[in-house]
């Protein structure tokens, strides 16, 4: 057993106390009574050391991201930009000409005609997963870094709270076989937007729920969604709500994450991992609750049989499941 500093047991009582987000003067009265070891993995038993094995380096990074997050300043959870790292000028290397491990194209293009998506809901690995594997109309998908105040950060950076990102998924697709709504569903349908600051185990601001609208036509969608799915779960929806132009004097709303990161549940290897929390709750019928005006443009395209058959359920399930895109003869 591994005995820690009465220090470090505080900053492990305090990541405790935001988890259950509670407020921040509390626990400095809870780490004093705080009797409980923390016992340290047995370096030994990690099949591969290597820094760059996101297996490895993932779980320390969301502790240490979870202290850093409550002591960083600002609103309970997000530091401010003025406190964020600075960042660099540099592009993440590795990603200029880079092949979706899956679907085989660019990461980078948007063919003409196509339009993106820009969500976070916890951990990007399986968040990326739920989408590539829609039946039709993907072009690409990736992970990455977005609604942050750092310039390019790196994945460290991100995971300690302190550039202001949250883990989330870009999409590129053809809205002539799939709806900016289908997209939408999967995301609020496939975690629990009701948690503040995180899902499931991860925590901190790097793990918060996120929507990012760069029309009008996507942010009504979004609120007209968030309400109607509010009133369905019976609790508060904690989503960020944001244009992606609000990002614009941090450097953009995006950046792409390191090339390890992109598709990792596909390659071989991977470590099967989900944070996510779905809630076994399908969103309303969209006639009930989408604007009027849009409900023509917009309709979903993915028919009820499809969630019916392939829907998240309540846990994460998508680690599970084939990396190859669902047939549409499967439902």
């Amino acid at each position: 057993m591994v005995r820690f500093s009465p220090i470090l047991i505080t900053l492990i009582t305090a990541s405790h106390a935001f988890q259950q987000h509670l407020p921040i003067q509390n626990f400095f009265s809870r780490a004093l009574v705080t009797t409980t070891p923390f016992i340290a993995a047995n370096p030994a038993s990690s099949v591969n050391n290597s820094s760059n094995n996101p297996r490895n380096s993932r779980q320390p990074m969301r502790m240490i991201g979870g202290i850093l997050d409550l002591l960083s300043g600002g609103d309970g959870g997000m530091i401010s930009p003025e406190k964020a790292l600075k960042g660099r000028a540099e592009k993440m290397a590795g990603i200029k000409g880079l092949k979706h491990y899956v679907l085989g194209n660019d990461l980078e293009e948007v063919p003409e005609g196509y339009e993106v998506a820009v969500f976070a809901n916890g951990c990007f690995w399986g968040s990326e997963k739920a989408i590539w594997r829609l039946p039709k109309g993907i072009h690409s998908t990736a992970v990455g870094y977005c609604a942050g105040y750092t310039p390019n950060p790196t994945y460290n950076e991100a995971c300690s709270s302190m550039t202001g990102h949250t883990e989330g998924v870009r999409v590129v697709y053809n809205p002539k076989e799939i709806s900016f709504v289908d997209i939408m569903r999967m995301f609020w349908e496939s975690h629990d937007p009701t948690q503040y600051m995180g899902q499931g185990n991860d925590r901190g601001s790097q793990y918060r729920s996120g929507f990012y609208y760069f029309n009008d036509d996507q942010k009504r969608l979004i609120e007209a969604s968030k309400e109607a799915y509010e009133k369905q779960l019976g609790r508060k929806i904690q989503t960020q709500v944001a244009a992606a132009s609000d990002y614009d004097k941090y450097g953009g709303l995006w950046y792409f994450a390191e090339p390890y990161h992109q598709q990792y549940l596909a390659k071989p290897g991977a470590r099967p991992y989900c944070s996510a929390q779905p809630q076994g709750v399908s969103l309303a019928p969209f006639e009930s609750w989408a604007p009027a005006d849009l409900q023509e443009k917009y309709k979903p395209k993915l028919p009820e049989t499809f969630w019916k058959k392939h829907g998240p359920v309540r846990g994460c399930s998508v680690v599970r499941f084939d990396n190859e895109p669902i047939s549409e003869s499967s439902y």
